[in-house]
């Protein structure tokens, strides 16, 4: 079977590709230069037919990923189901199964026969799960296990992996030589890899076998998305020498995958401040030629726990403006417990309003849909103004919540409207507006 890229390579436009050319209202002829180039990638196994189609990349809108997944605390997979059918309606594009409790197979199997999102995960988690169970030491992990267990997790459908080949020899000894980190290692799969790596005095057979890991993918056309194994922990870590080289092997890992017809994104970068997020996300596109980049928060600050979903919007925005493609919610939970339902309706909603925010600045055509919001707003067109605007059930809960005796303003001003006594002074000079905003009425992704 040929995988998307390899497809467009021969200029063959795939039904997938037709879809998000329809999706996101883009010249297919150009969807299928950018899957060749290796610029966008469609995560779409076959194995699983009738899942959404989703395009992330160059040119296209910021796509925002919803993590769920049982833990060895808490593991109920009616809860998880839950999850992922909260995050669907609330419009995220894909979702990561990240269980480490319970019968991770059924789970898996579960969630994927839940839900019609493209489905990803991280084989390290159940791999060193399911090792430490059976030897009550992770570290005896065998790498022909793993292999065998990429090919299942594959063969239920899995559409994209985060699979972490950019950690080898090289990149821990950089961690060893730096000899400090204020946040340590956070990536449950890069700490149980180096580990391994130590424990064993072995390379990291997911690098030392790159080839065999790219087969594997390709045979299901499944998007390999290098994971971030040594990514910062701690503002005071971005872009410390161990970061950096990991970083470097995986963009030139990225090239290799595509020169084998593999799909490849990059992830990153972590805990990064404000003021470094444009430099890495830069960083990542010149090294790896362009490769989509699945943005994990960023969080710009390490003290907003509770509120770390606003912290990670502010980041991902940023991040959005700059170039990412794919960007993973952070819920309130972050760093605190495992999410629950509203958690994960709150982490979609704040990361899909920050990735739209960034789009507005990446791609200035799309503010038109901002300038109708405003029309409708200005002149009090509540149907309009709730048609147009991105969460229009919650709007309609604040509102019925506080119902003005005055249905053409709200309970903020009351009779003392500015939008009303705005419109009546220059009614003649708006009217066309009105008009046009009541006529042209844009879908909200």
């Amino acid at each position: 079977m040929q995988t998307q890229i390899e497809l467009a390579r021969e200029g063959v436009v795939t039904k997938q590709m037709e879809q998000v050319a329809l999706d996101e209202n883009f010249p297919v002829e150009e969807i299928c230069k950018n899957v060749a180039e290796g610029t966008v990638v469609i995560p779409y196994n076959p194995n699983r037919p009738l899942q959404k189609v989703c395009g992330i990349g160059k040119g296209l809108r910021t796509k925002v990923n919803a993590s769920i997944g049982t833990s060895s605390d808490i593991s109920d997979v009616q809860l998880e189901l839950r999850k992922a059918k909260i995050a669907e309606v609330e419009k995220v594009d894909t979702l990561m199964e990240l269980s480490t409790g319970g019968d991770l197979d059924a789970i898996r199997r579960t969630i994927l026969d839940g839900c019609s999102l493209p489905v990803g995960n991280v084989p390290l988690y159940q791999a060193f799960a399911e090792t430490s169970r059976k030897y009550h030491n992770p570290n005896k992990l065998d790498p022909e296990y793993l292999f065998e267990l990429i090919e299942r997790q594959l063969q239920d459908g899995l559409s994209f992996m985060a699979i972490h080949c950019g950690i080898n020899r090289f990149s821990v000894e950089r961690m060893r030589k730096q000899g400090f980190r204020y946040g340590g290692l956070v990536s449950k799969g890069g700490t149980f890899m180096v580990s391994w790596m130590e424990y064993n005095n072995r390379e990291n057979p997911l690098y030392e076998q790159f080839d065999r890991v790219c087969a594997l993918m390709k045979k299901y056309d499944a998007v390999l998305s290098l994971g971030n194994g040594i990514r910062a922990g701690a503002i005071h870590d971005s872009h410390d020498r161990a970061q950096m080289a990991e970083m470097i092997i995986n963009c030139e890992l990225a090239e290799l995958g595509r020169d084998m017809g593999c799909q490849m994104m990059v992830e990153g970068p972590g805990h990064v401040p404000l003021d470094e997020i444009a430099g890495n996300i830069m960083l990542e596109k010149r090294m790896s030629g362009g490769a989509p980049y699945y943005v994990l928060g960023p969080l710009p600050a390490d003290s907003g726990a509770g509120y770390d979903h606003i912290t990670a919007a502010i980041g991902a925005a940023q991040s959005a403006w700059h170039g990412a493609d794919l960007i993973c919610y952070i819920t309130p939970a972050e760093h605190l417990a495992l999410p629950n339902e509203n958690d994960v309706r709150e982490g979609v909603r704040a990361t899909r309003l920050a990735a739209r925010i960034g789009d507005i600045a990446k791609y200035p055509e799309r503010r038109e849909m901002e300038k109708q919001v405003a029309l409708a707003r200005r002149d009090s067109d509540f149907d309009t103004y709730f048609k147009l605007s991105m969460f229009p059930e919650k709007m309609a809960e604040i509102r019925n919540g506080r119902k003005p005796e005055n249905e053409s303003t709200c309970t903020m001003c009351g009779d003392f409207c500015a939008m009303e006594r705005g419109h009546a002074l220059f009614a003649d000079d708006i009217r066309g507006d009105k008009c046009r905003v009541q006529e042209e009425v844009i879908k909200v992704d």
